[in-house]
């Protein structure tokens, strides 16, 4: 079965709530359907590899399968056709509880310092043997992108230009790069525009579905309308553009200017529902019987052949990764498994497990290897090395009087309203609870913009065991302040042992052990905190007490301590740094080639140089596209 993409159907205004749960998995089971019946045994040999399903690995999956070759999609994770899963992974609001949900998670604990009296100032820290900080991940068809948030936004033209600055290739120019968004896009917020110039410069006929929430949605409760006029106000916007779905981030004029502003919140999404990465996998597997689909299987190595990938090797079975809250650490290793590689291995498995394979395949610094008994393949000591993420914290209010958004609202009832709402493509359940974001420059003498200040109605203040059951609240809001463009690259993923089955060891190295040595970051996500309390201090409302950072923090240096303590992030990146060969600190080049490997290519997030925009989906996406256009070209 294939699921519909068209502009001018609406199939969910039709659906049943079981209705929806059988269109939802109808894919998977269609594409389990179509492996049967060619056999159900791994297959032996393919053309292509590519390790993990994620927003890297699946779009160029799809691109490879859809190009004749012959396909392997291998994914650590289950395949997630449970029917309740569906709702969860279908329906935006849920996002939290997908994320969340034991069957489908990684939680991976990262350390933000390594200091440990540091590192215990922070209230979301778990001691031993967590020893960390939360950091959901998802193991499933589609990874990540079918719990984040939805946020779909366009990057920085900034971090086009500097890939080139540190490549030299020039096929990354920001106007090349756009029309592979253009590709990829299917706009449904906005029509094309038939005269030129198209400022705009959408695509429309895409893979990649995105929808904004319906505008009266929110304008329908009156304390968030008045806060975003408030926002509107304060970031010099034309707030009556909101309710026209106007408030475009991904327009490229504005993405060309870098201009400040209110903007409403593109989303991953189809008719209400989330429709991304997983969608596009299951229905090419369904279509093309030449892309094989593997789940629960978690790779191992890439075998080598000196410095040549000539497969992957791999365990088969539930729950394997010790990410997952269903593992047994107990349980004897499955039999290990290979499939060889006509052409190429690629390494898709994010920024956390990118580098952890190539490390257990022999590609890495020696100096760690040897640690583990690992024979040095390629000596590349950036392995591993340069992650960064953004710094992300909030400012939680209790209101005096609850918002009437989930007035109708009864989760969990034969007969919801609010779920009827969805299922005609509106209604809270269809929105992601960000309203709105600013986007604007921490200061005037930014180059660009790196502060972003959203509205939801909720409370967030970074993730801890039980987060989820916390962020739908009618009597809190939050102002979300993340700050992108961080300087600070000192991250590490470093091998916790020699077993793929363990959680590599992942240190942040935040703002004082970092190699931020100009203060910029702390500085930025302080400005941040400023600007979210000057926005209540503008709001008429009747606001009760602010929960976080609360009001024992008010001096700069209080900030400065606030953020440095209990600061987060979610869009790690950089770990495998895309660079030019004669960079010792470089990884892949500019083509997503492992310097001094052959047929071994990494593409997701950690081939960054730097971490791009304010959120990576969109970007991560769009350089799978241009890697299947490298490979496809013979590159």
């Amino acid at each position: 079965m294939t699921l519909k993409t068209s502009k001018k159907s609406n199939p969910a205004s039709a659906l049943s709530r079981r209705e929806l749960i059988s269109t939802a998995a109808a894919a998977g089971l269609a594409m389990a359907g179509a492996r049967s019946s060619r056999g159900d045994t791994n297959p032996a040999t393919a053309d292509y590899i590519v390790i993990g399903s994620g927003p890297g690995g699946g779009p160029l999956a799809c691109n490879l399968a859809r190009a004749g070759f012959q396909v392997v999609l291998l994914e650590a994770g289950s395949p997630a056709y449970d029917p309740d899963l569906q709702v969860l992974m279908k329906v935006p609001v849920f996002f939290a509880n997908a994320t969340a949900d034991p069957r489908i998670a990684w939680e991976f604990y990262v350390r933000h310092y390594s200091n440990t009296a540091q590192q215990k100032l922070d209230p979301k820290y778990y001691p031993a043997p967590q020893d960390g900080i939360l950091y959901p991940r998802a193991s499933t068809i589609g990874g990540c992108g079918v719990h984040n948030v939805l946020v779909m936004m366009y990057p920085s033209n900034g971090d086009w230009q500097y890939i080139i600055d540190q490549t030299g290739d020039s096929s990354y120019a920001p106007d090349k790069m756009r029309t592979i968004f253009q590709r990829m896009e299917q706009c449904r917020y906005t029509g094309p525009t038939f005269f030129p110039p198209d400022t705009a410069q959408h695509g429309f006929d895409g893979w990649q579905p995105m929808e904004m929430a319906d505008p009266q949605t929110y304008l329908a409760d009156s304390q968030l309308t008045e806060m975003m006029q408030v926002a509107a106000n304060r970031f010099h916007t034309d707030f009556s553009k909101y309710a026209k779905n106007a408030l475009d981030p991904n327009d490229y004029s504005v993405i060309q200017n870098d201009s400040e502003g209110l903007y409403s919140i593109p989303m991953s999404r189809l008719d209400g529902s989330r429709w991304g990465i997983r969608d596009r996998i299951l229905e090419t597997a369904a279509e093309y019987p030449n892309l094989t689909v593997l789940t629960n299987c978690l790779v191992t190595r890439v075998i080598m052949n000196g410095t040549t990938a000539v497969g992957v090797e791999y365990m088969q079975g539930p729950n394997l990764y010790r990410a997952s809250p269903l593992s047994d650490p107990k349980a004897a290793a499955p039999q290990l498994l290979q499939i060889k590689a006509n052409r190429e291995v690629i390494v898709s498995a994010g920024t956390f497990n990118s580098p952890q394979i190539l490390k257990l395949s022999g590609i890495g610094a020696t100096s760690e290897l040897s640690q583990f008994g690992i024979k040095t393949a390629v000596e590349l000591p950036g392995v591993g090395m340069g992650m960064m993420d953004r710094y992300e914290t909030s400012v939680v209010t209790q209101l005096s009087t609850p918002f009437t958004l989930f007035n109708l609202c009864a989760p969990q009832t034969p007969n919801d309203p609010c779920f009827a709402q969805f299922l005609g493509g509106s209604g809270p359940y269809a929105t992601n609870l960000t309203a709105a974001a600013g986007l604007i420059k921490s200061n005037l003498f930014r180059p660009e913009r790196d502060l972003l200040i959203m509205l939801a109605p909720g409370p967030f203040h970074g993730y801890f065991p039980g987060w989820q059951n916390l962020v739908v609240n009618p009597t809190q809001f939050s102002w979300l302040i993340l700050k992108a463009h961080t300087q600070n690259s000192a991250g590490t993923v470093m091998l916790r042992s020699n077993d793929p089955r363990d959680m590599p060891l992942i240190n942040m190295h935040y703002f004082s052990e970092g190699n931020d040595s100009t203060g910029t970051d702390l500085a930025g996500i302080t400005n941040g905190i400023q600007l979210a309390r000057q926005l209540n201090q503008q709001l008429g409302l009747s606001l009760s007490d602010e929960l976080f950072p609360g009001p024992t923090v008010q001096t700069m240096v209080d900030m400065q301590n606030y953020a440095q303590n209990t600061a987060w992030g979610h869009h790690a990146a950089c770990s495998n740094r895309m660079g030019k060969s004669t960079d010792s600190s470089a990884v892949v080049d500019s083509n997503f080639k492992v310097i001094g490997a052959t047929n071994l290519r990494v593409v997701d997030a950690s081939v960054f140089p730097r971490i791009p925009g304010f959120y990576p989906m969109v970007a991560i996406q769009m350089l799978s596209e241009k890697a299947s256009d490298t490979i496809l070209a013979g590159r």
